[in-house]
């Protein structure tokens, strides 16, 4: 006489009971800590909006690279590590914009792509292993039957 339940005994131990939940904790906590520390940094942004939110602007120096000084005293190097000064057409000031350069896109795609070739190879070597397992199981099995008769 068979189950009717659908949850495999192999999940239900308690060693791969604890490893999932470690697992979705820390998945859990990584993506509420991202947006608790998201939320902390749009409170503490300036009270003053700057002019290139506000009204038109001009790109004065393209796109570059903050350099040690500017990643510190620059807020505005603090989000992408990249900076561009823009000139505001109306009020005539001056100011820096964070930025995203076209070599740092290329990098971070470059390493996702990566990530996801690693992702693929390693679940792909999981589901052959679960397949040779899961054949000698059966196996095993039709041996055990044959044997009976």
């Amino acid at each position: 006489m068979e189950s009717d339940c659908r949850i495999p005994v192999v999940c239900c131990r308690p060693r791969v009971l604890v490893l999932h939940a470690l697992f979705w904790g820390l998945v859990s906590l990584r993506v509420f800590g991202a947006a608790l520390l998201s939320e902390e940094r749009t409170a503490v942004k300036q009270l003053i909006a700057p002019c290139w939110l506000l009204e038109d602007f001009v790109v004065t120096t393209e796109c570059s690279q903050c350099n040690a000084f500017q990643s510190r005293s620059w807020s505005s190097c603090e989000l992408t590590g990249y900076v561009e000064r823009v000139n505001c057409t109306r009020s005539n000031r001056d100011e820096h914009k964070s930025c995203r350069s076209a070599v740092m896109e290329d990098h971070l795609f470059w390493k996702f792509e990566a990530a996801m070739l690693a992702l693929m190879a390693v679940f792909a070597v999981l589901v052959v292993v679960r397949q040779r397992w899961l054949d000698r199981l059966a196996s095993e099995k039709v041996r055990r039957q044959i044997e009976s008769i």
